[in-house]
């Protein structure tokens, strides 16, 4: 499969922006890399309370199938994170690079 990337962009709830990072950061990031991920980056924009990151993928499976894997394992479960707790709205573009 080519190499997928997904370009997300997060709103979080007022006065949440931090704890997101830091659970994104902790918790979520070291799985994500365990599952054949990559992290392009990560940014805040704390004006308008917003998380905006890089995923990329490039393996055997799909994005999605390997984005089902990530959110079906005993892992992500255990986290005990839902992500609506946090997230106002989430927006996901798949990306190429040009350069």
């Amino acid at each position: 499969m080519p190499k997928t990337t997904q370009l997300r962009t997060y709103t979080v709830r007022e006065g949440l922006l931090d704890e997101w990072v830091e659970r994104w950061r902790e918790e979520i990031v070291p799985l994500r890399l365990e599952l054949g991920f990559a992290i392009g980056g990560a940014w805040v924009d704390r004006e308008h309370s917003q998380f905006v990151w890089l995923i990329s993928y490039d393996g055997p499976e799909t994005f999605a199938e390997r984005n089902a894997l990530y959110w079906a394992s005993p892992e992500r479960k255990a986290m005990g994170l839902d992500p609506d707790d946090y997230l106002v709205r989430t927006e996901e573009r798949t990306v190429e690079s040009v350069y």
